[in-house]
């Protein structure tokens, strides 16, 4: 198993609206990713459902500005 495959079996959360995101920035945007923005996503997608959820929906920040950025992207990501 590749280690995109991998991404993408983790990106399959138990909430549809993460799956819909996270697949969505991991097709468009991993791929042309710096490296440090590929390993805070899967730094990501080790948190828990609510968490993330709340990162993304933008009711929590995290401390790092970095995965800010990352978290940015990866809304954007769902809207193109």
């Amino acid at each position: 198993m590749s280690e995109l495959d991998r991404l993408r079996w983790r990106c399959r959360r138990g909430m549809r609206e993460l799956d819909v995101l996270l697949l969505g920035y991991l097709e468009r945007q991993y791929p042309t990713a710096t490296v440090e923005q590929q390993r805070i996503f899967a730094d990501l997608l080790e948190l828990q459902d609510m968490q993330l959820y709340d990162y993304l929906l933008g009711r929590a920040t995290p401390a790092d500005a970095a995965v800010v950025d990352v978290i940015e992207t990866i809304r954007t990501a769902a809207h193109a």
